[in-house]
């Protein structure tokens, strides 16, 4: 008959019914067959709505492949700069890092010259006694070093501080990036994923990835097409009842009487039942028993074959309302992405102008710190010079004591020098006066009779006198001097 599958010959058919109690049980069973239009027109529900479903997700995925596009290549974009700002933001940490080595190295240098002007103390002989004990420390003002100091740490902190606002928005910038990288990701990611290219149930004829609709509209329309040309022809089987029980005794008020209260939307078999039957012969009744006995036995097998066509459309249905969830899911991301990127975008400017700030304000306190640390290794300079001169002054008066003894040694070899002529001269001035005075008048020179020439050794100018060193405390500085210790 009946179903388009079938292919059952009315000439396999089993003995024609001949009683109108069976015909009319083959009309009751075909009348209810009639409600299976339910399905035909659920099946015509859903091919419409696929199709506007595919009309929608072309317009759909048109947009979010195109927002996609312009969202990548302005991340692209985003990305450089934020790349750019890091890098200062890097060179900024290394440049800061090499001062604070710097400083200190430098800090601790002039610390350890303080520290031996603080251990070393001046010799009791060098200051006054009312001076009591005092170091080296003792005659420099800290206060220039602590305020050299202070000033240095002030700058590298507010290098510090800058170069952490940076980080921070370079942080935050990164992150929003990553957020919108991350939606963006995911979004091309689900389009991708196998449970949505598989929706189609294995109808997805490219095998491509792509919307599925396409392939799942088309077997849906031939499964709609197969249920409206079964219905039809069960259609075709009520009117052949309603004929065949017009045709046989007694039968007109039972077809008149079941044609009523058919399905809405069905008007078949009425006309049929209320108009008189239109002879036929014995053979073209027979053959037409013949027929309705074997659609009879094929009613249930097309019935069957309808509703599995309506579960595999819901089913395919069900898919499609899947995929525009997962379609309308994605295009929200991208919506969602583009205002995140609309947000970034307007504070770019200020992110731009952050990094700007941090490189013109870290050469400004660049600037201050190298001058800093140049007076602090002036001053380490001087304090540790000072320490020296002080080791030389130690030398010194080791040398100005080896000087005065030497002159005290030569004075003392002159002065017994000199006694020792004297003596002599005395004697040879008396000999002489004993030998040849008496005869020499007295006036014949007046200095004949003075005594001999004494000489006097003495300092012709009034100076202090070296201060008493110990000879180890000297020999320590000499070792000093000489970089030996």
């Amino acid at each position: 008959m009946v179903s388009s599958n079938s292919s059952t010959s009315i000439r396999d058919a089993s003995p024609a019914p001949r009683s109108l109690e069976t015909l009319v049980s083959h009309l009751v069973a075909s009348k209810r067959s009639l409600s299976s239009i339910e399905h035909v027109w659920r099946a015509n529900e859903i091919v419409t709505s696929t199709r506007i479903h595919l009309e929608a997700s072309v317009i759909t995925s048109a947009l979010t492949s195109f927002l996609e596009a312009g969202i990548t290549t302005q991340l692209h974009t985003l990305e450089r700069v934020h790349a750019h700002s890091k890098a200062i933001a890097n060179e900024g940490a290394e440049e800061y890092g090499e001062v604070l080595r710097t400083f200190d190295a430098a800090d601790k240098r002039l610390r350890g010259t303080l520290e031996s002007l603080r251990t070393t103390m001046f010799e009791h002989a060098l200051r006054p006694e009312s001076d009591g004990r005092k170091s080296l420390l003792d005659f420099v003002d800290e206060g220039g070093v602590d305020k050299l100091l202070a000033a240095v740490e002030e700058s590298a902190c507010a290098a510090k501080e800058g170069h952490a606002e940076l980080v921070d928005t370079n942080t935050g910038f990164h992150n929003d990036l990553k957020r919108i990288r991350n939606t963006i990701d995911d979004s091309e990611a689900s389009s991708h994923r196998p449970s949505i290219r598989g929706l189609t149930g294995g109808f997805h004829s490219d095998g491509l990835p792509g919307s599925p609709i396409p392939d799942i509209l088309h077997s849906m329309e031939n499964r709609a097409k197969d249920m409206a040309d079964n219905l039809e022809s069960l259609v075709k089987h009520f009117d052949l009842c309603v004929t065949a029980i017009k045709h046989t005794e007694g039968g007109g008020d039972a077809a008149q009487h079941l044609t009523d209260d058919l399905p809405n939307g069905m008007a078949v078999g009425q006309e049929i039942a209320s108009s008189p039957p239109e002879p036929i012969s014995d053979q073209e009744r027979e053959e037409m028993l013949e027929v309705l006995a074997n659609d009879a036995d094929q009613v249930e097998e097309v019935l069957t074959e309808i509703r599995d066509h309506i579960s595999e459309m819901e089913a395919l249905f069900d898919n499609v309302t899947i995929y525009i969830a997962q379609l309308n899911k994605e295009h929200s991301n991208v919506l969602q992405a583009f205002r995140g990127l609309e947000a970034l975008e307007g504070r770019l400017q200020a992110f731009v102008a952050q990094s700007q700030v941090f490189v013109m304000r870290w050469d400004d306190e660049k600037i201050k710190i190298n001058e800093r640390m140049d007076e602090l290794e002036s001053l380490g300079d001087f304090y540790s010079g000072y320490l020296n001169a002080y080791d030389n002054l130690l030398v010194e008066i080791g040398r100005r004591q080896f000087m005065e003894q030497q002159m005290e040694k030569v004075l003392q070899d002159a002065t017994r020098k000199l006694e020792t002529l004297h003596e002599e001269d005395s004697m040879r001035r008396e000999a002489f006066k004993n030998d040849y005075g008496d005869f020499l008048p007295v006036d014949i020179w007046p200095g004949l009779t003075n005594p001999p020439l004494r000489f006097e050794t003495r300092p012709v100018n009034s100076t202090e006198k070296v201060p008493d060193i110990s000879k180890s405390v000297i020999q320590r500085a000499i070792r000093r001097v000489e970089g030996k210790v």
